[in-house]
């Protein structure tokens, strides 16, 4: 069974892997002629990668050993405009399962710095599953005319998310 400290560190991993997946959302949807569904996407990339490097921050700060893994290649190939959205809800879901396993896992070893850490965490993994499901939502209920979703998605860009002012430090400075 790997330590807190370990299990962060594969979580860094999980992280970067979200982000990458969100890039390849993204360009998706540029490719498609999708540009508000694309920005939405790299966002949510650079969201994640941010998410990653505050648990780098929280690794040097509890002066442990950071490793930062290697990432699997990201789906690219979608069937539909649907899809990408599909499987962003479902990573953010499966996000959630490891953020809540860390907190199982600091409460056990009794890091209770850790625990307060990944609080935010869980936060915003509740967040982002609400989000990305109305989404998904959305898309499923304007699949035949994406123009529309576009033209929503402009009309509510802008605007950070109240938790983002919360939010732990980030190695290297937030992007």
């Amino acid at each position: 069974m790997a330590t807190f400290a370990e299990a962060l560190n594969e979580q860094i991993g999980y992280e970067f892997s979200a982000s990458q997946q969100y890039v390849a959302i993204a360009v998706y949807y540029d490719a498609e002629t999708l540009p508000q569904l694309a920005a939405h996407f790299y966002r949510q990339a650079v969201e994640e990668r941010n998410h990653a490097m505050m648990i780098v921050q929280y690794l040097l700060d509890a002066d442990e050993r950071v490793v930062v893994p290697g990432v699997q290649a990201p789906q690219t190939d979608f069937p539909d405009a649907v899809a990408p959205v599909a499987l962003a809800l479902a990573q953010e879901k499966r996000v959630t399962d490891q953020i809540v396993a860390l907190v199982q896992l600091a409460r056990d070893e009794g890091e209770l710095v850790g625990e307060q850490f990944l609080h935010w965490f869980l936060q915003e993994q509740r967040e982002e599953v609400a989000s990305m499901t109305e989404l998904l939502a959305t898309v499923e209920r304007g699949k035949e005319s994406l123009l529309q979703v576009e033209e929503l998605l402009a009309r509510q860009a802008g605007g950070e998310s109240p938790l983002e002012g919360g939010a732990p430090p980030a190695a290297g400075g937030a992007l």
